[in-house]
């Protein structure tokens, strides 16, 4: 599996190239022994937190939730059913393999310290409770937490702040007037409040910061361009809100980092599913850990990470070469007698 993860391919593609390895059917008739999806998340979860750099623990952080979609095409099995997630359509579908990540935001790059996969009837408030959950035995305190446009719900608003967790959210703009579009005027940034009503029983009233952004030509356009963000006691400045969210969310591509190394597969199972994300988001994991314990070193203020001297490629690379080293390439090829 750490094969075919390093060369993102598949398991089967994986044994063909290797002299001294199992068969790809063999090693599926065990990978089908994983019977518990809520055993194999707990699983990864403790592996994902195995090797936390002692810096990262009990301490407040910048923290990201995300998730992650892979397309789903066709019409699921049985088995499948429940664990197919609807969403906007995306690469021609509505239906994907769904998984939410929670993340700390620290040198330039994500740690995961959870993963859960999503099952249909989960709401968005049930996967920010899930993921909090999974993180509450680290004593990790939030400085903020960034969500995505996709959150942005009363429903979801109203349980943070409830929960009193400072948070940075993009607030949506449905139709043409009324609801955030009354606010999207003047030429300068500033601060308001809006209550967002679905109906007379869930309404909630949320602070909203109102950025204005000069285009100047870039993309062809100019004039003002407005950014609402649902804002809930964060220590920021309104003049530096749109830079902060963006480079929260815009990290070195690093949120795609996962996909350079997750196994490909076609296989139906969720749980298989479910565990070949879950050895991408460790793989990355260990690259962060190695690069801040090994690959740097102390100095006044913070450690000076080399990040430049091993990139994630470049592991997958060593990675790839140790398992080529010890099944040893395949480089003759029978044909059948007949």
């Amino acid at each position: 599996m750490i094969g075919a993860a390093s060369q993102a391919d598949s398991i089967e593609n994986t044994t063909k190239k290797l002299n001294k390895s199992y068969s790809g059917k063999t090693i599926r008739n065990h990978l089908d022994k994983f019977a518990s999806f809520k055993q194999l998340e707990s699983q990864l979860n403790r592996a994902l937190i195995s090797k936390l750099p002692r810096r990262i623990k009990k301490r407040k952080h910048k923290m990201a939730i995300d998730l992650n979609l892979i397309p789903y095409y066709g019409k699921p099995t049985k088995q499948e059913e429940d664990y197919i997630y609807r969403s906007q359509a995306k690469n021609g579908t509505c239906s994907f393999y769904a998984y939410a990540t929670i993340y700390i935001i620290a040198k330039n790059k994500r740690l995961s310290i959870a993963v859960i996969g999503l099952k249909k009837s989960y709401t968005n408030v049930a996967i920010i409770t899930y993921l909090l959950d999974k993180i509450q035995s680290l004593n990790l305190k939030i400085k903020t937490l960034y969500l995505d446009r996709g959150f942005y719900s009363s429903a979801v608003i109203r349980w943070l702040m409830a929960l009193d967790i400072p948070f940075i959210m993009p607030a949506i703009r449905n139709g043409t007037t009324g609801g955030i579009n009354q606010y999207l005027k003047g030429k300068k940034s500033y601060k308001t409040t809006h209550t967002l009503n679905k109906d007379r029983d869930d309404r909630v009233t949320f602070p909203l910061w109102i950025v204005c952004k000069y285009l100047k030509g870039k993309r062809v356009k100019f004039g003002v361009e407005y950014l609402p963000y649902v804002v809930y006691k964060v220590n920021i400045s309104l003049n530096y809100i749109y830079q902060d969210y963006r480079k929260r969310f815009g990290i070195e591509t690093s949120y795609r980092l996962k996909n350079i190394c997750r196994i490909r597969t076609t296989t139906k199972n969720p749980i298989i599913r479910l565990l070949y994300v879950g050895i991408s988001f460790l793989i990355v994991n260990i690259w962060i850990y190695i690069l801040w314990s090994k690959i740097s070193k102390p100095r006044r203020g913070s450690r000076l990470v080399y990040h430049s001297l091993l990139t994630l490629k470049q592991m997958l690379g060593f990675l790839s070469n140790v398992i080529n080293r010890i099944y040893e390439v395949r480089e003759i090829i029978y044909i059948p007698a007949t």
